[in-house]
């Protein structure tokens, strides 16, 4: 992988980083406002969504190396 696709991987990682912060304090708020809980499961589950693709992409970053 060249240096540029990590340079890029590593700004989208750092993207989907500040987002996924931005919908914990979305759902703190909307916790202690007492939002609607469906309301807040869903945005609990598009910050999963969230880490599962910051996963993926730590993943293609750091390569497994079989011992």
């Amino acid at each position: 992988m060249s240096e540029q696709d990590q340079a890029e991987i590593r700004l989208e990682f750092a993207h989907l980083k500040q987002e996924h912060a931005d919908f914990d304090a979305a759902i703190n708020a909307m916790m202690a406002t007492g939002c609607d809980p469906l309301q807040i499961q869903r945005m609990k589950k598009k910050k999963l969504a969230l880490k599962d693709k910051m996963m993926r992409l730590e993943d293609r970053i750091i390569p497994d190396i079989i011992a």
